[in-house]
């Protein structure tokens, strides 16, 4: 069909395919009436559109090639599928934006290992291309050999990951209220990434990102600053700059910056006992805080003169407290970024009575030996009720067996002994 004596025929099925009211210029264009006046359509891209005013239009759209757009991670697999309705015969084919075949039904035409089969019908054919590059970007082209040859484009869009940001600007330390820069940056995203700023969990408001464009013309490099003041509670924070962007999906990548905050001492006064009395030890702690940490300590007592001690160790001792150590102590602790002083009033208490062991013995003996006679006395009530129901009851039995019983509403005892027969006794009916 591409020979010279194939051109008439060519030309003649174009005249046949053409619309109505279409005709063909000198210079080999088709002019369109039902299109805006004016405009023209190359002869081979007639050939290959659908036949508008045809009879078979509708069975036409049957055998039109249908995919979608893809977006996939650079390092990642895309899926390019194409499906056709009514394939009149013929096989499918992808191509890649460079117009190269890389499959024609199921067999393969280029030769790359990334590129795989996955499903090659009448109907479908897909392939898979893995570890996808930046350079794959682009159109591929899904055709169907048909009269005349339908395609169908599926725009592959590659998404560029961006490295884990760097943050600079740090010097070693800083100062309480010292105000503060610091620049973060990463590469390699596409389309341009955003990068944020958080100390702790407390958002900072940085400037607005800025771009630009990398070597390869496909990437981006952004980057941020924020400046600040610090305090001393910000000693040991860190300061966080992530990097937000959609091939990520979800993912952190940040980097921080742990800052220290050089600040002025502060101390308090703790005693140990928290109530001193009078002879007991006590020890005064002086708890400094500040960075650094202050290194010297200075004791005094208001109204003595010259100071008690000065030391690096932050406790005073009372071995054996009087009353006339009562007092307001002093303690000054110092950094080489300054001093504070703390005070501490102290009043020793008079001494708690201390029972003596022979006291406490006798009163544990004496609790044991009352708790032991309560028992007793428990046991010989309950032994005594037992006994008195135990002999009732034998009594009652006897008088029941005898002619002389005596009456039920009494108890006799005669104890006189002056009965027929001689002999004492003495009788009970309970």
């Amino acid at each position: 069909m591409g020979g010279p004596s194939a051109l008439p025929l060519l030309l003649l099925l174009a005249s046949c395919g053409a619309p109505g009211g279409a005709n063909l210029s000198q210079d080999g264009y088709w002019q369109e009436q039902d299109l805006e006046l004016g405009t023209l359509a190359p002869l081979g891209e007639a050939v290959s559109s659908t036949v508008w005013g045809s009879p078979d239009m509708l069975a036409s759209q049957d055998s039109q090639p249908w995919t979608s757009d893809e977006t996939v991670v650079a390092g990642g697999t895309v899926v390019l599928k194409c499906q056709v309705k009514d394939h009149e015969d013929s096989s499918l084919q992808w191509s890649n934006p460079a117009q190269q075949t890389l499959y024609f039904g199921e067999k393969r035409a280029l030769r790359d290992n990334r590129i795989q089969l996955v499903r090659s019908t009448p109907h479908e054919l897909s392939i898979s291309i893995s570890n996808v590059a930046l350079a794959d970007e682009g159109e591929y082209t899904c055709s169907i050999f048909t009269m005349p040859v339908r395609t169908a484009k599926s725009l592959v869009t590659v998404l560029g990951i961006p490295q884990k940001p760097i943050i600079s600007g740090y010097k070693s330390s800083l100062r309480e209220k010292e105000t503060t820069t610091l620049n973060c940056q990463s590469s390699g995203s596409k389309p341009a990434a955003q990068l944020t700023w958080r100390k702790g969990d407390q958002e900072l408001h940085g400037e607005p990102t800025r771009v630009q464009e990398d070597p390869n013309g496909k990437t981006f490099t952004v980057s941020s600053s924020v400046t600040f003041q610090v305090s001393r509670d910000d000693d040991g924070a860190d300061i966080v700059c992530s990097v937000n962007h959609e091939s990520l999906k979800g993912a952190d990548r940040s980097t921080s910056q742990r800052i220290e905050v050089l600040y002025t001492p502060t101390a308090k006064i703790r005693p140990d006992p928290p109530h001193p009395r009078e002879g007991q030890k006590l020890l005064l702690h002086c708890e400094g805080r500040g960075n650094p940490v202050p290194q010297q300590y200075l004791w005094e007592k208001e109204g003595s003169v010259p100071p008690l001690k000065m030391t690096q160790e932050s406790a005073l001792i009372f071995p054996f407290l009087n009353k006339s150590d009562s007092g307001t102590y002093g303690c000054t602790a110092t950094s080489n970024m300054g001093s504070y002083k703390a005070y501490y009033t102290l009043n020793v208490n008079d001494p708690s009575p201390v029972p003596s062991s022979s006291s406490t013995y006798h009163a544990i003996i004496g609790g044991i030996v009352a708790f032991i006679v309560f028992l007793l006395l428990i046991l010989l009530i309950f032994l005594g009720h037992y006994l008195i129901r135990h002999k009732g009851t034998y009594l009652t039995h006897e008088a029941k067996g005898s002619d002389d019983a005596p009456d039920a509403d009494t108890a006799i005892i005669n104890a006189e002994g002056g009965q027929s027969g001689g002999d004492d006794k003495k009788e009970y009916f309970i």
